[in-house]
């Protein structure tokens, strides 16, 4: 474990508040939520600007009734093979389907097919999670 620092901040007691609201049952300590806030946007920013692999999810709530939504989906995964590691296909009800598909590659080659996912007709809700392989952090 590297060596611990310890630093002061001023902040105001109505942004604490809802800080430690924000907090309550998730973390042991504001300590351990600021260094996870951190290591959040060391991440965002590294993907953000990077040209290195990366590596994430997407996540597609949609209405598998589209016409025309799966050979969509099917189609961008192709055209993106390299990229697209695994995925899992969830049944919700009659109507919904959800899909978590796990993604590794060039930072705006991910971006760029999770666009392409999201925007397709007949998904409801997407979204794009990057991570880190937790060398850097």
């Amino acid at each position: 474990m590297s060596k611990l620092s310890r630093f002061g901040v001023s902040i105001e007691e109505e942004l604490l508040n809802k800080f430690d609201d924000l907090i309550s049952g998730k973390y042991n300590n504001r300590s351990e939520a600021i260094r996870d806030m951190i290591r959040d946007k060391l991440i965002e920013e590294k993907w953000t600007t990077s040209m290195d692999d990366i590596i994430g999810s997407i996540t597609l709530l949609y209405d598998h009734h589209q016409r025309g939504l799966t050979e969509k989906m099917l189609e961008t995964q192709h055209n993106y093979h390299h990229i697209f590691k695994s995925n899992l296909h969830l049944h919700l009800s009659h109507d919904f389907c959800l899909e978590v598909i796990i993604v590794e590659g060039k930072a705006e080659e991910v971006e760029q097919a999770a666009g392409k996912l999201i925007g397709l007709r007949g998904v409801k809700h997407g979204k794009l999670v990057v991570t880190s392989s937790g060398e850097d952090l």
